[in-house]
Order: structure tokens, then sequence, then C-alpha cells
């Protein structure tokens, strides 16, 4: 089975590189001092500082898999040839909410989502209901608060 694409700008495909490089050089280096450290301390089965860096080694490792099958399958998204017509990956939108005023969302990848910055993911309920979407349309989206109506004000 394919892993679905990560689609990612090109800014932040060298973040998960920069990261990817530090967690394999320098912090498998740190975890496995704190292995060999703790091995030094003797007895294993009783070693409680043994067990927390064993466990801190898994975590990481989760992580540097994570970053690897994310950049195997990133797609970057291009930030020229857009078409400012329709939302689509990559896109800055602007919408107007009844009650709310607006809110300016950049519509990303799953791997650069930061909701409090103004970055969602294309995977998230109002990601997924504004692609494809035109400016003045109306794009209703359902959230775990409810039901929120969008009217596009503006595509970048």
């Amino acid at each position: 089975m394919a892993d679905k694409p990560v689609y990612i700008t090109l800014e932040g495909k060298k973040k998960l590189e920069e990261e990817l490089e530090y967690l394999t050089t320098v912090r498998r280096r740190e975890v496995a001092e704190a292995i060999r450290s703790a091995k030094e301390e003797g007895d294993l089965s009783e070693n409680s500082a043994y067990d927390e860096a064993k466990l801190q080694q898994g975590f990481l490792e989760g992580q540097i898999q994570k970053i690897e099958a994310q950049l195997r399958n990133a797609v970057l998204i291009q930030e020229t040839n857009r078409n400012g017509d329709r939302v689509h990956i990559g896109s800055t939108v602007t919408v107007f909410e009844d009650g709310f005023g607006e809110e300016t969302y950049t519509i990303v990848g799953s791997a650069e989502a930061d909701p409090l910055n103004g970055k969602i993911s294309n995977e998230s309920p109002i990601g997924q209901a504004l692609l494809g979407s035109k400016l003045d349309q109306e794009v209703t989206v359902s959230t775990p608060d409810g039901t929120v109506v969008y009217k596009i004000v503006k595509i970048e």
C-alpha cells in the first residue's frame, strides 16, 4: 500500500530536513551516551536511568521514521503557477463568518499545519471544505463545535 502524499512548502521541507539531521546526529548520540552511561551503573533489571534512556531511544527512532516517511512522500507546493480563482493547497484564503468577522488561513499540508498561526491542514474540516471553492462562494463546514458558514472574500 502506497503512503499518501505529504504536501509541503519548500520552507517546510527544509525545516524537516534540518530536524532530521539534528535527530540523527546530535540526539542519537546523546541518547546512545545516556544508554552507555546507564549500563555502566550495573544491574539493568532495576536501573531506571537505563529504562528511561531506552524509552527515549524508542521515541527518537519513531520521530526519525515519521520524518523520513514525510520527506519520502513529500509533494512540493508550488509557489508560482498559482491560479487565484479557486482555493488549492498553498492558497491564502480570507473568509468572513457572520458575527465573527474575517479570518485568514493558509492551506498547507498536515506536516506544516499550525492553526494558531493561521496555517491549516488540507485534511482539516475547514481545509477540506475550502479546497476547490471560488471567490464569493459560501462554504459550509462541519466542525466539532457545530456547523459554520464562511464566505470566501479573498484568495491569494
